[in-house]
């Protein structure tokens, strides 16, 4: 699994970050975090809005931090 983390570095894109690193671990997945921090490469993306979430390439949430337990839920675990 493949998760990207888009965003320039701002405090909700670092609580982001934090929070997709927690969920990740906590799920005990085998994923690669990337952080994409070029403006142009997140506008490529099509990505209006940070911090967005990718995960295996396609965008599943663009201009809010999520919690732990929203990326949780997303990356298909609620436990």
């Amino acid at each position: 699994m493949r998760i990207e983390v888009l965003g320039t570095g701002c405090p909700k894109c670092q609580s982001l970050a934090k929070n997709v690193d927690a969920a990740v671990r906590a799920l005990g997945l085998p994923a690669t975090v990337e952080k994409v921090t070029d403006i142009d490469a997140i506008a490529k993306r099509g990505v209006m809005a940070t911090p967005a979430l990718a995960i295996d390439g396609e965008i599943k949430s663009a201009g809010r931090a999520l919690t732990v337990g929203q990326v949780r839920a997303l990356l298909g675990g609620t436990r």
